[in-house]
């Protein structure tokens, strides 16, 4: 009897087992989708750990510059006053622009009643723990430069890749989830040169750096003829004030204003980007002295810089500087008058020695 009760429960037992096994069997199709399931999860966890859902700004970030982000332009105003003027840029945003035209520029980018970003250049600005005018290596001893900077956004990534140029000249950094920095260094003295700080929409907007992503990337803008009009116009003044204050930083004398010059400095940017050539001499051969024969501009000495497919004024202002014979034009002490012509991503200044 033992024999058969001992049959009786190892036929018991293989029936349980069966039985649990049949009524849990997954699909092909069940099985992925559990796999996938546990990859996310995984991934989520990843990722929280990484980037915390509400991390804050860092507290050793306590530049004045940083703690704008976010704001009310209403508070803006009430802390500095009206700006010295309103541009429109091409991404959607408003710069206030203020400036003392000699010792400081800074420009704020204004969106939907939000301050979404900020440029600064010039003496006493506040961006702590970096500086206007300190070292490269102290610079990246603080922020920790690194060639690869993400953007999350729901479930998109973005990933910017900087070349070794772009770290040497402009690095990026990440300061919290949704804002970011931009160290822009005089690579001849190897000192911070001017600050840009940008919250992460408004930096995908732009696209300074090669771009990884995987998601949707925003559309860019579409701006009518007139609206191209006024960007321009707008660009042009805030190429003028940062030479002027770039200039004073450097000990030189500041420049006027030219609006014959502003005319031949036009006419080549669009020239350049109507007819798809980037050189200081048209298709005809003609340069600038041509030009300005043409418009009876008189001078003692003249000089050119070009540049195209910048993002905007500032960055062009910074590829300027990093550059040895665009250089010596902004910092040339003899000059006494700049014309500047935009014309969308195409920038010119002229300068000139005239009689006093």
């Amino acid at each position: 009897m033992r024999w058969i009760k001992s049959i009786l429960v190892v036929l018991l037992l293989a029936f349980a087992i069966f039985y649990f096994l049949g009524k849990h069997e997954m699909s092909p199709k069940e099985a992925v989708e559990n796999i996938s399931h546990l990859f996310v999860e995984k991934k989520t966890e990843i990722k929280q750990k990484q980037l915390p859902e509400k991390k804050l700004l860092n507290s050793r970030y306590t530049g004045d510059l940083y703690h704008w982000i976010g704001k009310k332009p209403k508070e803006l105003q009430k802390k500095f006053g009206a700006p010295a003027r309103k541009d429109v840029s091409a991404y959607g945003y408003t710069w206030w622009v203020y400036t003392d035209r000699k010792q400081q520029y800074i420009q704020f980018g204004v969106e939907d009643d939000k301050i979404t970003s900020a440029f600064a250049l010039g003496k006493g600005i506040s961006a702590e723990p970096v500086e206007i005018g300190e070292s490269y290596k102290k610079a990246k001893d603080s922020l920790s430069f690194t060639n690869e900077v993400t953007y999350e956004k729901g479930i998109s990534s973005y990933q910017f890749l900087l070349s070794k140029e772009d770290m040497k000249a402009r690095p990026l950094v990440k300061l919290s989830d949704n804002i970011y920095m931009q160290c822009y260094f005089d690579t001849f003295t190897d000192k911070l040169s001017a600050v840009r700080v940008i919250d992460g929409d408004t930096l995908l907007k732009q696209r300074p750096y090669e771009l990884k992503y995987r998601g949707r990337l925003p559309k860019s803008e579409e701006l009518t003829d007139q609206e191209w009009k006024n960007v321009e116009k707008g660009m042009e003044k805030q190429i003028f004030d940062m030479s002027n204050v770039l200039r004073a930083y450097y000990g030189k004398p500041s420049l006027k204003w030219d609006e014959k010059v502003h005319d031949v400095a036009f006419l080549h940017s669009k020239d350049m980007a109507e007819n798809h050539y980037f050189s200081h001499y048209g298709q005809d051969g003609t340069g600038l002295k041509e030009r300005l024969a043409a418009k009876k501009v008189y001078y003692f000495a003249a000089g050119e810089n070009i540049a195209a497919q910048y993002p905007d004024a500032p960055a062009a202002m910074q590829g300027w500087l990093n550059s040895k014979g665009h250089r010596e034009a902004l910092l040339n002490k003899d000059y006494t008058n700049l014309g500047v012509g935009v014309y969308k991503f195409y920038y010119t200044q002229n300068f000139l020695a005239k009689p006093m």
